[in-house]
């Protein structure tokens, strides 16, 4: 065994792990909310059929394609640590000094899990859900464990000192600008309600799940329950409520009412933006990046409606704008005290190239893959299901 295993930091990690699943569920009912009632049950197997599909996947090569032995910088190698071999309760030094190597393993399954339903609100109504089963498996694939890899299973952007504290862009970024390219691909909806969400207390009950598991998303990557937790921690939370109480003025001023879906939008806005660098900025940081992170966010959902861009839920200008951002921003705002990553023009020049890379390399891999799917069978949703409402055709219940 190498290092000894501190049973605290072990707790500390097994909480931030289920406080980050418990975000899935919580992005089901966000989404589940956000759409019309007679595709809500439909909104939300996208979400949660991610959880049996990519546990699956992780145990089956997915974790080793990431943090397995390094072929060339792109790619871990698949039989490395396939069916949780090599992975047990001793710590691996490289991922966690103070817990097993199995926590780590559980707690990077949960960013796993979460990532590619954060894109399915874009294309929402469009995808059949025989077809987005396609579309995850090889998403995960061909985008998901190989940009994992690069920043985190010491792939190439981490050899060139690219650094993303909590999946700004593993995450937010390769998700939000893979729903930019479903959305180019399925163009616009054959139905669009004018009544607004179909369940605004859904969403409200979703957003604030994704706020409370955010702590956990963020502090977890620490790996152990010390002081750069505690700054992620606090970074958080700064900048979720900041943004929250900006957008929400910015919607007002456009609207001259108050809304809560506004409100929400605005603190998963911040919280994606302080998602890469939370562990990297101070608290004065965090600030900085909760002012821009609802101005930039915001500017990019009223381009995207003025474009007539059809991301029914705002996904690349919350999710892919505010990942991209809060990359970029670690090489203005880092400081060397928080975690040893100071801003000057080289880290900038370094995060702006490995953001941009991996935004426009899952925008083209997800429109091919999208292509290749339907070319196996559609997996559009015919204009007539889109008016009757997807649950009826494809799941057993509804919401009444």
């Amino acid at each position: 065994m190498n290092g000894t295993i501190n049973n605290g930091d072990v707790a500390f990690m097994v909480i931030t792990t289920v406080l980050v699943f418990f975000m899935t569920p919580g992005l089901a009912f966000f989404y589940g909310g956000l759409v019309e009632r007679k595709n809500a049950l439909t909104m939300m197997m996208y979400t949660f059929v991610a959880i049996g599909i990519v546990t699956v996947m992780w145990v089956l090569g997915g974790f080793s394609m990431v943090f397995g032995d390094d072929a060339a910088g792109f790619i871990g190698n698949p039989m490395h640590y396939f069916m949780l071999n090599n992975v047990d309760f001793t710590i691996n030094p490289n991922y966690g000094s103070k817990i097993p190597f199995l926590m780590f393993f559980m707690y990077q399954l949960m960013f796993a899990i979460i990532t590619a339903p954060l894109m399915t609100g874009a294309f929402a109504n469009r995808m059949t859900l025989g077809g987005w089963i396609k579309v995850l498996i090889l998403w995960m694939i061909l985008i998901y464990f190989p940009v994992a890899h690069w920043v985190w299973g010491k792939g190439f952007l981490s050899q060139w000192g690219f650094v993303d504290y909590a999946g700004g862009t593993v995450i937010h970024v390769a998700a939000g600008f893979s729903a930019l390219a479903s959305v180019f691909y399925f163009g616009k909806r054959a139905f669009i309600s004018k009544s607004g969400p179909g369940n605004t207390v859904w969403m409200a009950i979703g957003a604030s799940i994704l706020l409370f598991g955010w702590f956990g998303f963020n502090s977890g990557g620490a790996l152990s329950g010390g002081e750069t937790a505690a700054i992620a921690f606090t970074n958080t939370g700064i900048a979720g409520g900041f943004a929250a109480t900006i957008w929400m003025f910015l919607a007002y001023m456009r609207d001259k009412k108050f809304s809560m879906v506004e409100f929400m939008t605005g603190a998963v806005a911040g919280l994606a933006t302080i998602t890469p660098c939370s562990g990297y900025v101070t608290p004065q940081g965090a600030v900085i990046v909760g002012i821009f992170a609802p101005c930039i966010c915001f500017l990019c959902l009223t381009l995207s409606k003025k474009m007539r861009w059809d991301d029914a839920l705002g996904v690349w200008g919350v999710h892919g704008m505010g990942g991209l951002t809060g990359t970029i921003l670690i090489g203005v705002l880092a400081a060397e005290e928080v975690n040893g990553v100071s801003a000057d023009g080289r880290q900038l020049l370094v995060q702006t190239g490995g953001a941009l890379l991996v935004a426009v390399y899952a925008f083209v891999l997800t429109y091919l893959i999208l292509k290749i799917s339907n070319a196996a069978g559609s997996i559009h949703v015919p204009a007539e299901v889109q008016e009757k409402g997807l649950d009826k055709t494809y799941t057993t219940e509804t919401v009444e």
